[in-house]
């Protein structure tokens, strides 16, 4: 999972000001960019791993909060619960060396790898005896056939 880098350090607190002229994204376009729903982006939010704005009832998406939301869409692709990405993401600290998120990181990968490394093997296993059992069945119809189109002649 790609972590997030010093040149994205504002992205994990909102405790740092937003910097100026920082753009402002409203929900529909955050969606609509990375692909992902209203609701989904709402569900996020209530689980604590994005924190947009507020202006009223409109939430504004800023730089830490695309960051994290890449983050969350990466961990997802390759399998980290999302209880996972969070625990990563909210060891990140913009001052230190991130020693403890770096090694949580790469522990949680190694399994995941793990699993997946697993999950297509067994796959590949299904895939041969599916193929396996087209081939019979193919065989058979080839077999079945060919009798009733000599006796038809």
């Amino acid at each position: 999972m790609k972590l997030v880098s010093p040149g994205e350090a504002a992205a994990n607190s909102n405790d740092i000001p937003a910097e100026a002229g920082e753009e402002f994204v409203r929900i529909g376009e955050m969606a609509k960019k990375y692909g992902v729903t209203l609701r989904t982006l709402r569900f996020y939010e209530d689980k604590g791993l994005l924190n947009p704005k507020r202006d009223g009832s409109t939430r504004l998406y800023t730089r830490r909060d695309k960051a994290r939301l890449k983050l969350i869409l990466l961990g997802r692709k390759v399998g980290f619960s999302l209880r996972d990405v969070k625990q990563m993401m909210d060891l990140y600290d913009p001052t230190g060396s991130n020693t403890k998120q770096l090694r949580l990181a790469l522990d949680k990968s190694e399994k995941q790898l793990a699993r997946l490394q697993k999950q297509r093997t067994l796959i590949e296993d299904a895939i041969n005896e599916l193929s396996n059992s087209m081939t019979t069945v193919r065989r058979m119809l080839t077999e079945r056939a060919a009798p009733q189109a000599s006796a038809a002649g």
